[in-house]
């Protein structure tokens, strides 16, 4: 494929992947570039907006079990049922084989990465990917690192190396392409805007929603607000209740 189509192509349901690296409670803690909150909002909403495309995930971390600790739970929780997750000991994602294997299984050729952090668990296996004939992307403001600098020099070296960098929503938006197209599942409950933000301290969501009628989705993403099936929502007094 040529630099020009690569750029120019269109990201659909049917090209792409989402691959999320390394978005662990160890190393969340370290991050300095964007709010942990936000971060996690961003990561679970898009992987939420991608299952609701049809887009497969795949999803790894590194030495979950020693250093950096396990997924963070609102990912966990947002993830498809029965979604594995590789843990891995290479720094690069794409060399361990059963990542890279997932990768190819999918069958896609648009590769949406977002890593933390981002200039090495986002930004090395983008590179990988595009030597290999990929079209790589990085979410950035699904990604988070320990540093401005860390962040100004992973951009450029993105950049420098062929990789398509922009934001979640931007990205989910362009696959999703036409408000009113069905969704994949379209005898599911109806899909409304959501908003997560969660406490670092406490660990506890609070939910919010767009009132009156509900927004399309691209409406939704464009927002910055997450898009899935209604939820019951938690109570900090009480058990879960239904809206």
């Amino acid at each position: 494929m040529s630099e020009r189509s690569k750029f120019l192509e269109s990201i659909t349901r049917e090209n792409a992947a989402v691959v999320l690296v390394d978005h662990q409670v160890g190393l969340l803690s370290g991050v300095r570039d964007i709010t942990v909150d936000e971060l996690k909002h961003n990561v679970v909403a898009l992987a939420r907006a991608a299952t609701a495309l049809g887009i497969p995930l795949v999803v790894t971390t590194t030495a979950a079990e020693s250093m950096w600790g396990p997924t963070t739970p609102e990912l966990v929780a947002a993830l498809p049922a029965g979604q594995k997750i590789i843990d891995r000991s290479t720094v690069n994602a794409w060399h361990d084989d059963r990542v890279r294997e997932a990768i190819e299984a999918t069958g896609r050729q648009k590769l949406i990465f977002a890593g933390v952090s981002l200039e090495v668990c986002a930004a090395l296996p983008a590179h990988s990917a595009t030597a290999a004939g990929y079209d790589a992307y990085v979410a950035v403001d699904a990604s988070g690192t320990f540093s401005q600098t860390k962040r100004e020099t992973g951009l450029l070296r993105m950049q420098q190396a062929g990789v398509v960098v922009s934001d979640y929503a931007t990205l989910m938006v362009e696959a999703l392409a036409d408000n009113a197209a069905p969704s994949p599942a379209p005898s599911t409950p109806p899909w409304t805007c959501r908003s997560r933000s969660w406490s670092v301290r406490s660990r506890r969501p609070t939910r919010h929603r767009a009132k009156g009628r509900p927004l399309s989705p691209g409406a939704c993403l464009r927002r910055g607000q997450g898009w899935g099936r209604r939820q019951p929502t938690v109570s900090e007094n009480g058990p879960a209740s239904a809206e």
